[in-house]
C-alpha cells in the first residue's frame, strides 16, 4: 500500500449504499486513473461478499477497508481479501491484530502524543484525521518537535481543491471522500489532479 502511495499519493474513500453504486463509483475512479480506494467496512456477510466481488472485478485497483474500529471489522476486511486497512482511531490491539495477520493497518491520529504513540507501537503510517479541522499548517508545524515525521495520509473533510496545499505542507498522501461524488457523478477535477501527479498504479 505505502509503496503504491509513493507512486500515486491519493486515495478515495467510498461509502456506497449498494453493490451497484460501489461498482459505478469504482468504474469512474478507475477511468480517472486513480489507483487506491477504500470501502467503508460493514462486518456482515453481505459486505464481505460484495467486497470480494469488487476485488475480483477491479484487479487494477488497490482496494482497502476504511473506518475499521474493531476486531470484527478487521476480520471482515481480511475475509473480503482487501489489501490494507485504515482506521479513524489509534488502537494498539488492532495494530497487533493486523501485524499478526500480515496486513497493513494505518491508524488515525490527531495530537502529537497520538502520532508519537503510533510510531512507538510500530504503525507503518498514520492518518491525520480529521485533517480539515487542523489545516495544512498543522502537520508542517510538527516537523521540528516530532521529526522525523512518519508517512502521513491527510483525511477528513478534504476536497480536490485542497490537495495542493496539503502536499505543500509535507503530507505524503491525501484521502478524499464525501466530496468526490455529486450523486453518482465523479468530480471532473479528480482526473486533472491525477494527471498533475504524473502517477500510475504500477511501475
Amino acid at each position: 500500500m505505502i509503496s503504491g502511495l509513493h507512486r500515486q499519493p491519493l486515495l478515495a474513500v467510498l461509502r456506497p449504499h449498494s453493490p451497484e453504486q460501489a461498482r459505478l463509483q469504482l468504474q469512474q475512479l478507475h477511468q480517472a486513473g486513480l489507483c487506491h480506494a477504500e470501502l467503508a467496512v460493514d462486518p456482515t456477510p453481505a459486505w464481505v461478499a460484495m467486497s470480494r466481488e469488487l476485488v475480483s472485478d477491479f484487479p487494477e485497483l488497490r482496494l482497502g477497508a476504511a473506518s475499521v474500529r474493531s476486531a470484527a471489522g478487521l476480520e471482515a476486511a481480511l475475509a473480503a481479501g482487501l489489501g490494507y486497512v485504515v482506521s479513524p482511531i489509534l488502537d494498539r490491539a488492532l495494530l497487533e491484530q493486523a501485524s499478526a495477520a500480515a496486513i497493513t493497518l494505518v491508524p488515525g491520529v490527531f495530537s502529537p502524543t497520538e502520532i508519537a504513540t503510533a510510531v512507538q507501537w510500530g504503525a507503518p503510517a498514520v492518518k491525520l484525521y480529521p485533517a480539515a479541522s487542523l489545516g495544512p499548517g498543522y502537520w508542517r508545524s510538527l516537523a521540528g518537535p516530532l521529526g522525523p515525521l512518519p508517512f502521513c495520509i491527510a483525511a477528513g473533510g478534504l476536497a480536490v481543491a485542497d490537495a495542493a496545499a496539503w502536499y505543500a505542507a509535507g503530507v505524503d498522501a491525501i484521502a478524499l471522500g464525501g466530496t468526490l461524488f455529486s450523486g453518482d457523478r465523479l468530480d471532473p477535477a479528480l482526473h486533472q489532479l491525477v494527471v498533475s501527479l504524473r502517477s500510475k498504479c504500477y511501475p
